[in-house]
């Protein structure tokens, strides 16, 4: 079991580098070209591990409807915003708002899904919202609502959406097939979007930039999800969802590490509002469905 919960602490602490990761990206490379080249890795990466154990498989054109729209919504757009975001807004501030995405997901389930929407999950709702206010407010002394933290939400609305049209695939196609068709989706519609949404298109000039590209876009979308959905079998439930609402503190740490950025009280203060809101909220829901996917 330590090394179980080991794994899963691996898999936390890469995604919530991510966002940190993602900041020093931007810097390098024009969002929607970092969005198609990371989308290219992750594919080739998917086409080795996934085709030779599992193979292509036929889609009916109604579940194909809903790949094409996995594919636009829950990976192209999902990661496109994620990096227009990086662009102007921090790091920190992008995770919590990012963490709260299971509560949007449990409001959509209720309206798509017949699920139920409890007044626990409401008050947690409540809670985490409080917590991003504080944040976002800098402890409450003033609000800003900067263009980057408006693409953030847009990833965190993209990813729950991710999440529905999963679950809703999952009951006829194995996840993992519907993960490698919609990433490829995804890629082909980052094409020439490039061309379209960056004014210029920047691609960095130094091979560690391209290094760190390859390897986040292999060990975050690749190597972590599948070591994730492997351990997560052995592990109690409740322990690993609190392990998975960790990556907010990850990106709080990282961010003090890789850019010097110090921990505020209103970031620290936010963040156990959001936490716990989402903790208080999600615990039966994720009792119960314990693969949050992660792209």
């Amino acid at each position: 079991m330590l090394k179980t919960y080991l794994w899963l602490t691996f898999c936390v602490t890469v995604w919530g580098s991510n966002f940190v990761f993602g900041k020093i990206l931007v810097n390098d490379f024009s969002p929607a070209a970092l969005t198609s080249l990371r989308l290219l890795f992750i594919v080739f990466f998917l086409m080795i591990f996934i085709l030779p154990r599992h193979g292509l498989r036929k889609i009916s054109p109604r579940d194909w409807v809903w790949i094409l729209l996995l594919g636009v919504v829950g990976v192209f757009i999902n990661q496109w915003s994620f990096f227009e975001g990086l662009v102007t807004a921090d790091s920190t501030t992008s995770a919590l708002i990012l963490a709260t995405a299971p509560i949007l997901t449990g409001v959509l389930a209720a309206v798509f899904l017949k699920e139920k929407f409890t007044s626990r999950m409401l008050l947690g709702s409540i809670i985490a919202i409080i917590g991003i206010y504080f944040v976002v407010s800098e402890g409450g002394a003033a609000l800003h609502l900067e263009r980057g933290l408006l693409w953030i939400v847009i990833t965190m609305v993209s990813f729950a959406i991710l999440i529905i049209i999963t679950r809703i695939l999952s009951q006829r196609i194995s996840p993992v097939i519907t993960t490698l068709y919609s990433n490829v989706i995804g890629l082909i519609v980052s094409l020439p979007v490039v061309f379209v949404m960056d004014n210029p298109v920047t691609l960095s000039g130094n091979w560690q930039g391209w290094g760190l590209l390859i390897v986040t876009a292999i060990v975050v979308h690749g190597i972590a999800t599948l070591v994730w959905n492997h351990h997560i079998r052995y592990a109690d439930a409740s322990k690993a969802s609190i392990l998975s609402n960790l990556e907010p503190f990850v990106a709080m740490v990282m961010g003090v590490l890789l850019l010097q950025k110090p921990i505020t009280v209103p970031e620290m203060t936010g963040s156990l509002f959001i936490v716990g809101g989402v903790i208080f909220a999600t615990w039966q829901r994720r009792k119960r469905n314990r693969h949050m996917p992660h792209y």
